[in-house]
């Protein structure tokens, strides 16, 4: 599929680090983002440590990769191991606490979009991105911010978790924060089953071991693969055979096991995506269309075998047309097939046919799917957060950085152009801090809990999906997601510039019920320039897409600059069965100097009182291996009751103050090096949960002894 040496082996770049999220730093500890603080009382409250067990090095859990059956022969290379999927079973699994996805797939719905030329009803897109190389991809986040931190999940229909290769596993499953981050966005993702060619160390007996059958009839591998998405929390596989050397005896056991993957796992809402590789005489043809060589791998005379088809990158005007065609003969929409777009070594400059794919004076053709956008993070020589933003942006947005308001195409068609944004925000109570999922430090209520840089995407806010739509008659500043300040996680909206008359900035696209008293939450701060900040929201959507959002503005808060982050509420008494379709933030001067704005963070709730989360329990170090006053270990705790956005884990130091050492939305978490503090006996460790408006819990306690 890819132009590279190697096409599954994921491109050479910065490996992340063995470590989990790993944090450092030492001020006290702060514990809500737009509420209360957490009680004083901890859940659980031991008198005196308890021993941790001990375990050999090499503790830290990685994401998942297996062979289907037989192994290669030799042996593996440094930091990978060999694994036979069908020995598989979740009791088994040692890194499950850790792989396992805990968000549910979250709902959509299509606001209508900001760009005339979107399309709410047509095609979609789908991405195949390597987030880290197939070996060694951290389970939880790594100790760095140099990582493709994907954001605009509201053009995304589904995401492949890229990867696989001869010599280190060819099925992966995808990691939990990726998972979590995706479904927090109505995102589905699928694992990667990868045949490879034989160019590229493939062997057919991998095939057949994945297709084989039992002496009922069965396929035992199908049944694996549902078990493992089942059990990690995706949705499905991509499947791709491109080990060339079958017949059409091999096709059509291929089709018949996809069928037992779809049977198997269609009552649990698994997919399965097939890439336009073998074809029905067995052999691998890569036909760039769907064709009477391949259909039957999509559509079949006893109905649907695959959901969707990736038509490999050879796809023409006049193949992707017949395509659609064909689709539409078989009873299936156009826009169950994804026109692959390489962008891995050129990005925003590679050269496509759109019009063949997505034309602006007609219906789309087909959907289409990016491979290897993470492009926007590995061509860079500045790898920071926000170079990486910066570049991100404009590969989804456009050149204008603002989708309502397009630069001139000159060459690239940027998805919020062509296809309608989706989101996910339909239900109070609603919060986001703007955190992308990787930051230089951590913040809880303005304050740095750790000042080492972390990824991880679990942590990641439903951010908003246009990016940026402004409206003022004046200047327009620079929106952007900033990484030098924050009021919770690792980055905050900031605006900048000479405003020189009002801008409104739209945020979420919702479908909040406000059927009684609403509150809505502020936190921001002005590091120059005193501002007037107004909250809007639109009770109606635009009559048609390109239009503006008609917001009222029913809250105003003025800011001087100069006195650090602000908290404002206001109140919203809409009548029952009233919607809020939009929220946005006018701002405007209030001197004749440069603004230099900052929204930490968003709330809309109801205004009733609320109680903070349950406390997590029975906190405990299930295994360390310890070597000259540092520790790696593994921890867990028992959920806590009611909804839970994420964990939050903090050290204890001898002086009082907490240490941010990392978050998960599961209850496990790998922390790869705890330092002794001086002579200190034991090192104390709290969990909180954290719920959707960023309120925490109380902490359960517990300490590893060095003694």
């Amino acid at each position: 599929m890819s132009r590279t040496p190697d096409p599954r082996t994921p491109a050479a770049r910065a490996r992340p680090s063995r470590r989990g999220l790993l944090a450092g730093g030492a001020v006290s500890g702060a514990a809500a983002l737009l509420g209360a603080g957490a009680p004083a009382r901890a859940a659980t409250a031991p008198t005196s440590p308890p021993a941790a067990p001990t375990s050999p090095p090499a503790l830290a859990p990685y994401a998942s990769y297996w062979f289907p059956d037989s192994l290669p022969d030799g042996v593996p290379g440094p930091g990978i191991t060999w694994r036979s999927l069908a020995g598989w079973t979740p009791e088994s699994d040692p890194d499950l606490a850790h792989n396992a996805s805990c968000v549910p797939l979250a709902p959509r719905f299509t606001p209508v979009p900001p760009h005339p030329d979107a399309r709410a009803d047509q095609a979609r897109i789908s991405a195949l991105v390597s987030f880290a190389p197939t070996a060694r991809n951290p389970s939880q986040g790594s100790a760095t911010a140099d990582y493709y931190a994907l954001t605009h999940w509201a053009y995304l229909d589904e995401l492949v978790f890229w990867g696989g290769s001869a010599g280190e596993g060819i099925v992966l499953a995808p990691n939990a924060p990726v998972v979590d981050a995706a479904h927090r966005n109505g995102v589905r993702v699928l694992g990667n089953v990868f045949l490879p060619p034989i160019a590229y160390g493939g062997d057919l007996r991998w095939t057949r071991d994945l297709v084989q059958r039992d002496s009922l009839g069965r396929y035992p591998i199908a049944a694996k693969l549902v078990a493992v998405a089942r059990a990690y929390g995706f949705d499905g596989w991509f499947v791709n055979a491109e080990t060339d050397g079958g017949d059409s005896v091999l096709a059509t056991r291929m089709r018949g096991f996809l069928r037992a993957l779809r049977a198997a796992g269609e009552p649990y809402g698994l997919r399965i995506t097939w890439y336009d590789a073998m074809n029905s005489t067995g052999r691998v043809g890569w036909q760039g269309e769907l064709d009477a060589l391949n259909q039957e791998f999509f559509e079949d005379r006893a109905g649907r075998v695959a959901d969707t088809m990736f038509v490999d990158f050879r796809w023409t005007a006049r193949s992707l047309a017949a395509s659609g065609a064909l689709a539409a003969r078989l009873g299936r929409s156009p826009y169950e097939l994804w026109a692959a777009v390489d962008t891995e070594s050129r990005g925003w400059d590679t050269p496509v046919d759109w019009d063949a794919v997505i034309p602006r004076e007609r219906d789309h053709v087909v959907g289409y799917g990016f491979y290897r956008p993470e492009w926007t993070l590995g061509h860079l020589s500045d790898r920071s957060p926000d170079a990486f933003h910066r570049a991100d942006d404009r590969f989804w947005t456009g050149d204008s950085l603002d989708p309502a308001r397009p630069a001139p195409e000159t060459g690239w068609r940027a998805p919020a152009t062509a296809v309608a944004d989706r989101s996910t925000v339909a239900a109070l109570p609603f919060a986001c801090a703007f955190n992308t999922g990787h930051g230089l430090r951590w913040y809880e209520d303005g304050k740095v809990t750790s000042d080492a840089p972390w990824n991880h995407l679990g942590l990641q806010d439903r951010l908003p999906g246009r990016r940026w739509v402004v409206e003022t008659d004046g200047v327009r500043p620079a929106v952007t997601l900033d990484f030098a300040d924050a009021w919770r996680g690792g980055s905050s909206l900031l605006v900048a510039g000479a405003l020189t008359a009002p801008v409104v900035i739209g945020l979420h696209s919702t479908r909040l019920p406000l059927s009684g008293p609403t509150a809505v939450e502020l936190v921001h701060t002005a590091g120059s320039g005193p501002v007037g900040v107004e909250v809007g929201i639109a009770l109606r959507e635009p009559a048609a897409p390109g239009e503006p959002v008609p917001y009222t503005w029913p809250a105003t808060v003025t800011r001087s600059a100069g006195r650090g982050w602000l908290r404002a509420r206001a109140s919203l008494d809409a009548p029952a069965g009233t919607t809020a379709y939009a929220i946005a933030v006018r701002i405007t001067a209030r001197g004749t100097g440069p603004v230099l704005w900052r929204l930490g963070a968003l709330a809309v709730r109801d205004a009733t009182a609320r109680r903070p989360p349950g406390a997590p329990a029975a906190l405990r170090v299930d295994a360390s291996a310890r070597r000259d006053g540092t520790a790696e270990l593994r921890l867990s705790w028992r959920r806590a009751a009611g909804p839970v956005r994420h964990y939050e884990l903090h050290r204890r130091l001898p002086g009082g103050d907490r240490r941010f050492l990392g978050g998960t939305c599961g209850t496990a978490l790998y922390l790869p090096a705890v330092s002794r503090c001086g002579r200190e006996p034991a090192t104390g460790f709290e969990v909180r949960a954290v719920d959707e408006l960023y309120a925490v819990s109380a902490p359960a306690r517990t300490a590893l002894g060095w003694e």
